[in-house]
């Protein structure tokens, strides 16, 4: 079973918050805090949007695996 198929309620600091690494959140200059569950989730449609085409992160798109676990963590209610 892969990561986005868990049953399991996916938590932004348990699942969501750790695929976000350092120099990710160092690129998004403050203009977004990657390392923010409130940011993280009140932009969270315009990451995944982002996720999914492939331009988030800027060196290059994330697998398919952790894009469908921060749409399940959406689909769970974004819990922190």
């Amino acid at each position: 079973m892969s990561i986005g198929e868990s049953s399991q309620t996916v938590s932004y600091a348990r699942d969501i918050q750790p695929l976000f690494r350092q120099r990710d959140i160092d690129a998004m200059g403050g203009r977004l805090h990657l390392d923010s569950y409130d940011d993280v989730s009140t932009r969270a449609e315009d990451i995944l949007n982002r996720l999914e085409a492939g331009n988030m992160p800027c060196d290059g798109a994330w697998p398919e695996d952790r894009v469908a676990l921060f749409r399940k963590w959406i689909a769970d209610g974004k819990e922190p």
